[in-house]
């Protein structure tokens, strides 16, 4: 029975981690219809999905910190249900405002869920198996996104509140789905910890302001928080990827609703090499037991050889053909089949297969880093303020690009300054590389006195009972 709670707790946290990124990848394919609705420039809609971003980003600190001090569970309950409200406020949105409202509202929420899940996700798992279970955090996470992408597109593409108001609602259930889950112990993962456990002891370090240097000091933290404006102001732009396929497919004198679900359709099926993130963090975890620089180099080589593998998928030209009063369904099918029957289209999915492949090595290495290089009172506040930095690229990314296709197109028409942007923002993983590669020579170091550290106190816990 306790092993069947504690798969259970694992699930729940796995898959209600992908929510927050349902929330935040159900606007992107909605941006012409919820910009017509509301008598706005698309780029309006688009800053409100930037903010959003950042506002998550900021108060996921604030989050953290209280999880790193309190009981986690009802915190995660309380951010659930606060998401909820903000995005069954969005669905009923009449104006601009109202809409910039709820939006802010469940960011507010959606900062609870990545930072003070990810901290109970790390203290469930052990050293030698954190990179698989933590793809797996990742790939919630990744699959929430196209889960919110397909719901905003196809769901919405008639009626753009639709999926609002459907995932409000599943926001709610997810409240409930924390009560039965177990409660989890900090540090109860660590080997170094684990006679305390057996003996009955806690492990009852909490995190204080006096702490905050030590963390600093470890020079790791900082190129995996560093590493992430960069790498996100790449990944914020790819959040225009549906928006691209879209302009392709009324480049081919679609009209907008049936461009929109070919643009959501396509953008989904090419997502899913996000899948594979579960080898990067297996590569990860193997290389890891061979040198204590693995993880890090694994999400170097990732992010550095997937480049030109986007750059190629972003020009490719879409072929697809579809009847003029094939409905959604019509047109998922007629999507599918190109696939099959349309060798560039057969082409551009290899090709965004890899690219995804490969810079969703990223993820996994990223979280279990963090968790081994910090000890487990900390890992909350560190990963909020990576967090905080992937929010600023994040947001950053995903409005600039904006105002770069806004830019090109006074000289390349729809879809080619859609395509150019996204080739452009691609410059921004070359930092990102060079940093993971900074990591992988500091992380043995730092590695190596969290260990040291819990083994120091595990002994003076059993010298004094």
């Amino acid at each position: 029975m306790q092993r069947v709670h504690r798969l259970y707790t694992v699930v729940v946290f796995v898959i209600l981690a992908s929510l927050d990124n349902v929330a935040a990848g159900l606007v992107p394919p909605l941006y012409s219809p919820i910009s017509s609705d509301l008598h706005v420039p698309e780029a309006a809609i688009a800053a409100v999905t930037a903010t959003g971003f950042l506002v998550s980003a900021v108060v996921a600190v604030g989050w953290a910190y209280a999880g790193d001090h309190f009981n986690r569970r009802w915190l995660l309950m309380a951010g659930t249900t606060i998401w909820a409200a903000g995005t069954f406020g969005t669905a009923q949105a009449q104006n601009y405002g109202a809409f910039f409202a709820g939006q802010l509202v469940a960011a507010v929420g959606l900062g609870a869920v990545g930072s003070v899940g990810f901290s109970v996700v790390s203290d469930l798992i052990s050293p030698r198996r954190r990179g698989l279970i933590m793809s797996l955090f990742g790939l919630s996470q990744g699959v929430g996104t196209l889960a919110g992408t397909l719901m905003g597109g196809v769901l919405g593409a008639e009626d753009w509140r639709r999926p609002f108001t459907l995932l409000a609602v599943i926001g709610l259930g997810a409240t409930a789905a924390y009560l039965p889950t177990a409660s989890i112990r900090r540090g109860q993962s660590e080997p170094a910890l684990k006679e305390v456990f057996e003996a009955g002891g806690e492990y009852d370090y909490r995190i204080s302001r006096a702490d905050l240097p030590k963390i600093a000091r470890h020079r790791t933290n900082i190129w995996l928080v560093l590493q992430g404006v960069t790498a996100q102001l790449t990944f914020g732009s790819l959040v225009w990827l549906p928006r691209l396929l879209q302009a392709k497919a009324e480049a081919q004198g679609y009209p907008q609703d049936t461009a929109i679900v070919i643009g959501t359709i396509f953008a989904t099926i090419f997502q899913l090499g996000g899948a594979l993130s579960i080898i990067g963090g297996l590569v990860g975890d193997r290389l890891q037991r061979r040198t204590p620089r693995g993880r890090a180099l694994v999400a170097a080589v990732g992010v550095l050889a997937g480049i030109p593998f986007y750059v190629i998928l972003f020009f490719l030209p879409l072929q697809v053909d579809i009847a003029e009063d094939a409905g959604a369904g019509g047109v998922t099918a007629s999507v599918l089949r190109s696939l099959v029957t349309e060798p560039l289209m057969g082409l551009a999915a290899v090709m965004a297969l890899i690219a995804l492949a490969l810079s969703s090595a990223n993820s996994p290495n990223w979280f279990a880093l963090i968790a081994d290089v910090n000890l487990p009172e900390h890992r909350g506040t560190v990963y909020s303020v990576g967090n905080l930095a992937n929010g600023v690229g994040r947001a950053a990314g995903n409005s600039l690009v904006g105002v770069v296709f806004s830019a090109l197109s006074r000289g390349l028409p729809p879809p080619w300054n859609y395509a150019t942007g996204l080739a452009l923002f691609q410059v921004f993983f070359l930092p990102t590389g060079v940093m993971y590669w900074l990591a992988s020579k500091t992380s043995p170091r730092d590695i190596a006195d969290v260990d040291q550290v819990l083994h120091e106190r595990a002994e003076a816990r059993a010298t004094a009972s």
